[in-house]
């Protein structure tokens, strides 16, 4: 008999865990979303045999199992059920999902200190992981002894982890803390898997610190739910491959590049080879200022132009699993490349100057493209992950751009 497991909340939104627990195993894996009111019966009588339970739901659930595991019992939270012989087993896997994303860094943390933001649940399990293994552990709140006005006397701490909301979709772009105040911080870590790379995650890649995000800890807890629900252990090496197939799936593909290079017809070809929606950027610039882009820059300016195209960053570089066709200039203006990085991987394609169309590009139309594209040259390799040569055709370009971003893991 298919065994019936699901994610148990309030409010569960576009969940990733029906995907992860798909590479897991052969059970039925649903997300409940059941109203506080009925959520004890839902527990206790409800139609199912193993269930993930997220916020605001885990300390109910600890109080409602039979039996706990030293973890969840420590912490009092619970965030898997498995219903077995009549009888509801809770365990806590965040404290093993959090565990093995401290160790994926390399950082030796014994013996250091570490900075913990967020006191709330996940915090204290964050703390507890920690804590046991070696680290000298001072977490940041808002207004108790260590907070984030006096961060600055705990600057020799080695790592900082996000265990707050700050940061989160669709509050992208917010940042808990400057790292510029821990000039001895060798690691960062966030909780937060959406965005891919949070505000806190880019400063520390900007930085050169190693960093992990909030990914990895929820593809390693389910690995560690599914093992008690199935009864049986799975690979570890299950995790980083689950992790990298997900980041390939939900990251967008963006494609940057002079104009006329050719974004348009090969953001087309790979949105229909992958099966994605696509989105033209300048095209939804055109739509929110209600007149041709031509007529932006008569009317106004090419500034306005880049006003309206960082906002068309903001709402396209929140979503995933897009193809984002970009604008020639969109790496003139620095602040796009977060709103791009955070959530993709960025493609630059190039084509020769001498096969680049000018009609309807007014940059285009008033420059030297040559002398254009030396001028831009070192802001395309700035934002570039892959750059791809799009000389060829369309379809010799599209398995370009797949087989680079399949090197690029």
């Amino acid at each position: 008999m298919t065994l019936k497991c699901g994610l148990l909340g309030e409010m569960l939104g576009h969940s990733y865990s029906p995907r992860i627990h798909a590479y897991l195993g052969d059970y039925d894996y649903r997300l409940y979303e059941v109203p506080k009111d009925r959520v004890e019966d839902f527990i206790l009588n409800g139609d199912w045999d193993g269930l993930n339970v997220t916020i605001p739901y885990k300390k109910v659930a600890a109080s409602l199992c039979d039996e706990l595991s030293d973890i969840a019992r420590d912490l009092g939270s619970v965030n898997t059920i498995v219903r077995r012989d009549g009888k509801l087993y809770g365990y806590n896997t965040d404290y093993y999902g959090f565990r093995s994303m401290v160790l994926e860094t390399g950082v030796d943390i014994s013996g250091k200190k570490a900075l913990v933001l967020g006191t709330g649940g996940t915090g204290v399990t964050v703390e507890k992981v920690l804590s046991e293994m070696g680290a000298e552990v001072v977490p940041i709140s808002r207004t108790g002894k260590n907070n984030y006005d006096n961060i600055e006397k705990h600057s020799d701490a080695v790592l900082v982890v996000n265990a707050t909301p700050v940061g989160m979709y669709p509050k992208n772009g917010a940042s808990p803390l400057d790292l510029r105040k821990i000039p001895a911080c060798e690691c960062v870590l966030d909780v937060i898997y959406n965005p891919m790379r949070t505000a806190l995650i880019l400063q520390a890649e900007s930085l050169g610190l190693k960093y992990k995000s909030g990914l990895h800890m929820l593809v390693a807890q389910a690995k560690y739910s599914a093992e008690r629900f199935q009864n049986k252990e799975i690979s570890d090496d299950s995790v980083t491959f689950i992790e990298n197939s997900l980041t390939r799936e939900l990251e967008n593909i963006i494609l940057i590049g002079m104009p006329g290079s050719g974004k348009s017809v090969v953001a087309q070809a790979l949105g229909h080879r992958l099966h994605r929606q696509v989105i033209e950027t300048d095209a939804e610039i055109v739509k929110s200022a209600g007149c041709t882009i031509p007529e932006i820059f008569e009317k106004s300016s090419e500034s306005e132009f880049r006003r309206f195209e960082t906002s068309q960053m903001q709402a396209s570089g929140k979503l995933s699993e897009r193809i984002i066709s970009t604008g020639g200039g969109v790496v003139t203006v620095e602040e796009n490349y977060n709103l791009l990085h955070q959530n993709g991987i960025i493609v630059w394609l190039e084509r020769d100057t001498n096969k680049l169309p000018t009609d309807g590009r007014p940059i285009s139309q008033k420059s030297n493209l040559r002398e254009l594209y030396e001028k831009r040259k070192p802001m395309y390799e700035r934002f570039a992950d892959v750059k791809v040569d799009n000389n060829g055709t369309v379809a010799q370009t599209v398995d370009r751009i797949i087989k680079g971003i399949e090197g690029s893991i």
